[in-house]
């Protein structure tokens, strides 16, 4: 390509993660004419580097942990895992890190994909510079939408470059298994990898710079997550600084800042995200480069009203799912705009993310699970909300003792004493990501109190939870 070509959409998606895609999904149904922009593998970190697979190597890990649980079984699931098998049902779930699939997926909905390095050159535009060099202009007639993600932010560690360090893309797309780990953070990247390479037969050691794990969400999720890991030999450590890192011979060594040593053959830092907007031509109109882009609830950028930011980079919630669902009101909103139909932005307006404020769900993948939607109680009282938490053992509930012998866990529901909804639920225990859903739809469904009676769980099931969540609230 030797000429720069121009041509003109309805809309430009810059990024073709989960999140572009769904944008893209959505305004080509309203009929308008779109271009995804992506300089690397169309479906982004979820689909290579992150939610598959590092679901993909965990579910053999859980699924054995489940089946030492369950009698008649546990004596047939003792030995070591097939690491070898693990790491290709990896490779399968990311397609061998090829995105045919996905771009096969793209053409089918009419959007055109362009390949290569995009940046804004000013507004409505933006330039696109093909593997080749060759550059293309894009034009957009009623919206731009940035869905470039986020990348991991490393410490600012002398030397850290030269370490060679993992981030969450090398923990995931490890062809081999480390004799020795070391995982720095205590987030949800950190337990879950420290969960895979522990079961995989790598020695690890994590180090947490806070008081424990998992920190956003209620307390004793973190600590029955710690014990576990404990229990399964990782050795966790709490309230730990890193001082400096060195590899030394191919060894990687990590001093605390209690001065201790500590030796590995690979180390791993889950110590946060950046926004991939450093280089996406923000300058040109009027934006930091490297900033997180702050949108209202159509996920409309601040003082621009052609464009969107959805997904990681307006930094409202982190997930996977959160930034799709952000695209899909996103993508309603653009088309509503374009065509000149009203937009719905009230609270829970088709055209309003006002479940990225109130019911955001997350499942943690370790053993045991942590799943939780909505507030923390002490999110709740920092909101001013006047809130009950009401706790239950899981070990009561009669499905749970079905479920795995020993079962451990404990489920929390944050009441609103004066409108009697819920404001946030939290459940730890094997098997409770599938239960965060009901939990999902009571909060964001602001479901009474009076009502959730009427919702009456199967018998006998791990959701029966929900009864027994109820009655310790009625008797409380």
């Amino acid at each position: 390509m030797t000429e720069t070509e121009t041509n003109a959409y309805d809309v430009v998606v810059l990024g073709a993660g989960p999140v572009g895609e769904n944008v893209a999904d959505r305004t080509r149904a309203a009929g308008l004419t779109t271009a995804v922009v992506e300089s690397e593998l169309v479906g982004g970190e979820c689909s290579y580097w992150a939610c598959m697979p590092s679901k993909a190597l965990l579910r053999p890990v859980i699924a054995r942990a489940d089946s030492r649980r369950v009698p008649g079984l546990r004596q047939s699931v003792q030995g070591p895992l097939d690491a070898a098998a693990v790491l290709a049902h990896r490779d399968y779930y990311t397609s061998d890190w090829k995105d045919d699939g996905q771009v096969g997926w793209l053409d089918s909905i009419g959007a055109d994909l362009y390949r290569g390095h995009g940046r804004l050159t000013g507004p409505r535009t933006v330039t696109v510079t093909a593997p080749d060099g060759g550059e293309r202009v894009l034009t957009a007639r009623h919206a731009v939408a940035v869905c470039t993600g986020s990348r991991a932010a490393l410490p600012g560690l002398p030397g850290l470059d030269a370490v060679k360090p993992w981030t969450s893309r090398e923990a995931t797309s490890s062809k081999t298994v480390p004799g020795r780990l070391i995982v720095i953070g205590g987030g949800v990247v950190a337990t879950e990898m420290a969960t895979v390479w522990q079961a995989l037969g790598s020695k690890v050691t994590l180090l947490v710079r806070g008081k424990g794990l998992l920190p956003r969400m209620e307390p004793f999720a973190g600590e029955l997550i710690a014990e576990a890991l404990t229990e399964a030999g990782a050795d966790v450590r709490t309230g730990t600084s890193v001082e400096s890192v060195t590899r030394e011979n191919g060894t990687v060594v990590v001093v605390t800042g209690t001065g201790e040593r500590i030796e590995a053959d690979e180390i791993l830092f889950a110590t946060g995200r950046a926004p991939r907007t450093d280089d996406i031509g923000l300058e040109s109109i009027g934006l930091d480069p490297g900033s997180w882009l702050p949108v209202d609830d159509s996920l409309r950028v601040s003082g621009h009203d052609w464009l969107y930011a959805v997904g990681d980079v307006n930094h409202r919630a982190l997930l996977t799912h959160q930034g799709k669902y952000q695209a899909r009101i996103a993508g309603a909103a653009i088309a509503a705009r374009a065509t000149g139909e009203p937009s719905v932005v009230e609270p829970w307006g088709a055209h309003a993310a006002t479940a990225d404020h109130a019911a955001v769900p997350q499942v943690v993948f370790t053993d045991p699970e942590a799943a939780a939607v909505g507030l923390s109680l002490a999110e709740a009282e920092q909101a001013g909300h006047r809130v009950k938490a009401v706790d239950v053992d899981l070990s009561t509930v009669a499905g749970a003792g079905l479920y795995a012998d020993g079962y451990q866990g404990r489920a929390r529901m944050v009441v609103d004493l004066e409108e009697e909804i819920l404001r946030g639920v939290t459940l730890v225990g094997p098997g409770v990501g599938e239960l965060i859903h009901s939990a999902t739809i009571a909060v964001a469904g602001q479901v009474p109190v009076s009502r959730l009676w009427h919702a009456v769980p199967s018998y006998p099931t791990i959701s029966e939870v929900w009864l027994r969540l109820l009655e310790a609230y009625r008797d409380a």
